[in-house]
């Protein structure tokens, strides 16, 4: 029988490159499942990263959540961040039910992994335009759409960092 950690842990895929993302990929497309993709570094997993999740997964049938390095956090957040290391970050987006897969990319965007992934969907917060985000020419060259999602008012991984900063 297989433990729910094996289950979380079979859905990280460590490189794009991956033998395993093209598989679960091809899989997915013979058996006609709607993909979505989002992304982000999820430093500190609180309720907004929940909401803006669950309604990305709710766009299709399968969640690809791709997640950022530890090096490429540090390049685009500076020397303090992530809070939480990659493997922490990966095994805690795993385990949630909604999410098919995560996989890990050291680039500081996603679009080589966005063409390796083909999504139908591709979702960002709503703080950017569709046709700003990376992988909106991959997506929509094969008639897919490109959708923003509103962030749950009140709740960021940075404002949570400063919050803490100021209590010391």
């Amino acid at each position: 029988m297989t433990s729910k950690k094996q289950v979380i842990e079979s859905k990280i895929i460590q490189s794009a490159d991956s033998l395993e993302l093209s598989r679960l990929i091809n899989y997915w497309r013979l058996r006609n499942r709607k993909v979505v993709f989002t992304n982000g570094c999820f430093d500190i997993l609180h309720l907004g990263h929940i909401d803006y999740l669950s309604k990305a997964a709710d766009l299709g049938h399968e969640l690809v959540v791709g997640l950022n390095t530890d090096h490429s956090v540090r390049r685009l957040k500076g020397p303090g961040r992530p809070v939480n290391d990659q493997d922490a970050r990966a095994r805690l987006l795993a385990s949630l039910f909604f999410v098919s897969a995560v996989v890990l990319f050291d680039e500081d965007t996603p679009y080589e992994l966005i063409k390796k992934v083909q999504p139908q969907v591709l979702v960002k917060g709503s703080d950017y335009k569709a046709e700003d985000i990376v992988g909106y020419d991959v997506v929509t060259a094969r008639q897919g759409e490109v959708i923003t999602i509103d962030f749950l008012e009140g709740f960021s991984t940075s404002a949570i960092i400063e919050k803490l900063r100021r209590e010391e």
